[in-house]
C-alpha cells in the first residue's frame, strides 16, 4: 500500500475536436508558480507510481477519461445532465437579467433536450423562476434554485423547501448591515435561504469596506443560528444551512438508473461541494476561463470548449435507439 499522491491538474495534448482536456486532482489551495508554469508549458504534473489517484490512475492519460466517458454516453439507455447557468453557460454580468447564454449554447442545450434522451437540469444560486426566461429554451428544463432550497420542474410547478424559523430570523437580522454595504454601492440579492452581496464590477478597492460593512455581524450570526457565511466569485453570502448544489445534484441522480451517465458543469466556488460529492457518480467540469483548484475532473474554457464538449454530448446521444444500442 503506497501513500496517496498530492493532487495535481494535468494539461494533455489538445484534442482533435479543439477541446483542451484537464484531469483537474488537486487539494484546494493557490496554485504555485512552477505548476502554473507548467500548465502554460503543457507539462505533465502527476508523478508516475503505482498508486491511483482518486477516480482515475495516475498513469492514465486525460484524454482517455473523457474518450472512454462519450463511449459509455453512446451506448446508455438515458443521460443526465447537470448544469450550473453564471459563469458556465453564461458570462457573469454586472445586470443579472442581462446575463445571457453563451452565443449558440440554448441550440446546442435545445438539441441535446429534444433529440438525445438526455434528462437536463439547471442547478443555480439564483431563483429559480429567473432562469427560464434568460436561457430561453424551446423546452423548459428542470430547474433547481436558491442552492437547491427550490426546485422548478418542467411542467412549471415549484416547490420551495421553507428555511427554518432560526435561520430566517438571522437573514433578517442581517439585512441591517446589508443596508449598509449598500449605501457604499454594492448590490444587495434577497433570496428565500440566503443574503448576498455582489461587488462585481466596482472598484477593488472599495470591496474592503463593503466587505467590513457586514462581515462581522454576519460572522456573528453563524455562530448563533444555522446559517453559514460563504464567499463566490464577485461577492459574499449569508446562506442557510442544510441545502447545496450538491443535495440538488444527488437528488436528482438518485431518481434516475442506477447506470445512467450524469455530468455537472459549474464555475464557481460555490459548486465545490457538488464535485466532491459526485465523485465516482459523475463526470464533473470546472468551466472558466481561468484555472483554479478544484474537485472537479475537467477544465473548460468558455465559450469554446463548452460548446465543443456539448456537441460531443449531442452526437454521442443522437444515434442511440431505443434500446440504449448505437445504431
Amino acid at each position: 500500500m503506497c501513500t496517496r499522491l498530492p493532487r495535481f491538474t494535468a494539461p494533455m495534448r489538445r484534442h482533435e475536436s479543439s477541446i483542451t482536456q484537464f484531469v483537474v486532482a488537486r487539494a484546494a489551495g493557490p496554485l504555485a508558480a512552477h505548476e502554473k508554469s507548467a500548465y502554460r508549458q503543457g507539462t505533465m504534473l502527476l508523478d508516475a507510481t503505482e498508486c491511483d489517484m482518486p477516480r482515475m490512475s495516475v498513469r492514465q492519460a486525460p484524454e482517455m477519461l473523457l474518450d472512454g466517458w462519450f463511449a459509455r454516453l453512446q451506448r446508455a439507455r438515458g443521460a443526465l445532465l447537470m448544469l450550473d447557468y453564471d459563469g458556465t453557460l453564461a458570462p457573469f454580468h454586472i445586470d443579472p437579467a442581462q446575463a445571457r447564454p453563451y452565443p449558440g449554447i440554448v441550440e446546442i442545450l435545445d438539441a441535446i433536450i429534444q433529440e438525445s434522451r438526455t434528462r437536463v437540469v439547471l442547478i443555480s444560486g439564483r431563483r429559480a423562476g429567473e432562469l427560464g426566461a434568460l436561457l430561453g429554451l424551446r423546452v423548459r428544463p428542470e430547474i433547481w434554485g436558491a442552492h437547491g432550497w427550490e426546485r422548478l420542474l418542467p411542467d412549471g410547478a415549484l416547490h420551495i423547501e421553507r428555511a427554518p424559523q432560526e435561520a430566517l430570523n438571522a437573514l433578517l437580522a442581517a439585512s441591517k448591515s446589508a443596508d449598509r454595504a449598500q449605501d457604499l454601492g454594492a448590490r444587495i440579492e434577497r433570496k428565500p435561504s440566503s443574503l448576498a452581496l455582489h461587488w462585481r464590477g466596482l472598484p477593488p478597492e472599495r470591496v474592503p469596506q463593503m466587505r467590513a460593512a457586514v462581515e462581522d455581524d454576519w460572522s456573528a450570526l453563524c455562530r448563533r443560528a444555522p446559517v453559514e457565511l460563504l464567499e463566490f466569485d464577485g461577492g459574499i453570502e449569508l446562506r442557510v444551512t442544510g441545502r447545496t448544489k450538491a443535495h440538488a445534484a444527488l437528488t436528482v441522480l438518485r431518481e434516475c438508473e442506477q447506470d445512467t451517465p450524469a455530468a455537472f458543469l459549474g464555475d464557481d466556488v460555490t459548486d465545490e461541494d457538488a464535485f466532491a460529492a459526485l465523485q465516482g457518480r459523475a463526470l464533473t467540469v470546472l468551466v472558466r476561463p481561468e484555472l483554479r483548484s478544484t474537485a472537479a475532473q475537467i477544465w473548460l474554457r468558455p465559450p469554446q470548449e463548452l460548446s465543443v464538449f456539448l456537441q460531443r454530448w449531442r452526437h454521442a446521444r443522437e444515434s442511440v435507439d431505443c434500446d440504449g444500442l448505437r445504431s
